[in-house]
């Protein structure tokens, strides 16, 4: 079983930059694809990013293609979230997740979900 912890959140003024990342125990992650989703105060959780196992192919939601990279590194079992020009409506609780499923974008396919890291973006 893959335990997933994520960090890197905390408060910053619109236009910064912050990168998130998803340390995962267990020996299994490299052979996983992964995604990003987050939860904003009042709404629905919704997806955000996702990778595929090797790294080679990746997923964007339209609101943070451009502004947000994802990656990952089998090697320290880390997968990470660069989020550029933040702005306030990326203010959320954002978790890290293992997608065992067929779709990149719906959380039903993903499992083994990190406990979230908040990030707030004040204008």
């Amino acid at each position: 079983q893959v335990q997933l912890v994520e960090s890197g959140g905390g408060l910053v003024q619109a236009g910064d930059s912050l990168r998130l990342s998803c340390a995962a125990s267990g020996q299994t992650f490299s052979s996983y694809a992964m995604g990003w989703f987050r939860q904003g105060p009042g709404k629905e959780r919704e997806f955000v990013a996702a990778i595929s196992w090797i790294g080679d192919r990746t997923y964007y939601a339209d609101s943070v293609k451009g502004r947000f990279t994802i990656s990952r590194d089998n090697a320290k079992n880390t997968l990470y979230l660069q989020m550029n020009s933040l702005k306030p409506d990326d203010t959320a609780v954002y978790y890290c997740a293992i997608r065992v499923g067929a779709s990149y974008y719906r959380d039903s396919s993903y499992n083994n979900w990190g406990q979230g890291t908040q990030v707030t973006v004040s204008s």
